[in-house]
């Protein structure tokens, strides 16, 4: 479910606004394909629930007919997507998964999402997808799970939320030109966003990010060294930046699959999955214009973290945060 956060004062009056998840409700759904979300946005102030507007309709009522003209690539998004509100037992003969090859151009999709918000479980899905299938030809697809916090008072802590991923969506906005943030949202190489309910033009921003110039980025073997089991090391490389901005150097780390049985807020009894459930990201240096970057690094490991569901992201990205400038993703060795 979408959810608006207040950023300074005097804001509450601007955050009445119509959603896009709700302007898809039409008057043609058939009862036996809706379900209810309780509310489509509250007041940030003092929480008080505006009346529902009643989101009815399947992931399938949601999608515009015109993904339908789109190439092949868009008729298996759109297979991705409707995918999304089979039952479990009826995916058995989706396209197999898909490994990105070291020529596959990177493109990284941030997801902002939250446990506590009832619209977000299907873009979490529709993120693993995209991170098991990788459906757009010669893209590796580098997804990011970054849980916030401004649900967290709602019913349900997200176990996985921290107050750095609601700044960094907040940066985006500002960055983006958006009033407020809201979940689920999903950004494109730092400088597009996109929505769940429009395939085609989903398609579009991660070919245009596929095709834009990219700057090497490598990620040296990743270890945990069994006689220091809380510390993991790499070395992250680059070649030289013939952008016309400096940048910044981030690594990522992301448990690779992640469950959980939430108890209690608008998503109480459900069980949810995510994928590359960032836990931390640390900037590591700088990229100046027309320089090289090379550093050996280390993290320190969150007790009970296990290094066979981690994976490494670096990337580097002009301040901003901006645009993406290149990105690689590994995982520890055995």
């Amino acid at each position: 479910m979408p959810r608006f956060h207040q950023q300074g004062e005097g804001s509450r009056a601007k955050l009445i606004r119509t959603d896009r998840l709700c302007s898809v409700t039409g008057p043609n759904v058939h009862p036996s394909q809706t379900r209810e979300n309780p509310a489509c946005y509250k007041l940030a102030g003092d929480r008080r629930e505006i009346p529902p507007c009643a989101r009815r309709a399947k992931i399938s009522r949601m999608l515009p007919r015109s993904s339908a003209r789109s190439s092949l690539p868009a008729l298996l998004f759109l297979s991705l997507l409707l995918s999304l509100a089979m039952p479990a037992t009826s995916q058995q003969n989706e396209a197999k998964p898909a490994q990105p090859s070291h020529a596959d151009a990177p493109v990284v999709v941030e997801l902002f999402t939250s446990e506590g918000c009832s619209s977000c479980p299907p873009a979490d899905i529709l993120i693993q997808r995209l991170d098991t299938y990788q459906p757009i030809p010669g893209a590796h697809l580098i997804v990011l799970s970054e849980h916030v916090t401004y649900w967290d008072h709602d019913g349900w802590k997200d176990p996985n939320s921290a107050q750095l991923f609601t700044d960094r969506q907040s940066s985006y906005e500002t960055a983006l030109g958006q009033k407020e943030s809201f979940t689920p949202q999903i950004i494109v190489d730092g400088t597009q966003q996109v929505s769940l309910t429009d395939t085609q033009h989903m398609e579009e921003v991660l070919n245009k990010a596929k095709d834009g110039p990219k700057i090497p980025v490598r990620i040296g073997e990743v270890t945990v060294d069994p006689s220091n089991p809380g510390v993991l090391r790499a070395h992250v490389e680059t070649d030289a930046n013939d952008d016309k901005h400096n940048a910044d150097v981030y690594v990522a780390l992301a448990l690779d699959h992640v469950e959980s049985q939430v108890l209690r807020g608008e998503n109480k009894d459900h069980h949810l999955v995510h994928v590359a459930v960032v836990q931390q990201l640390t900037k590591v240096g700088k990229l100046s214009k027309g320089k090289t970057f090379a550093q050996d690094i280390q993290l320190k490991l969150k007790a009970g973290e296990d290094p066979k569901n981690l994976r490494l992201v670096a990337f580097v990205q002009e301040p901003g945060p901006g645009k993406m400038l290149g990105a690689a993703v590994t995982k520890p060795a055995n």
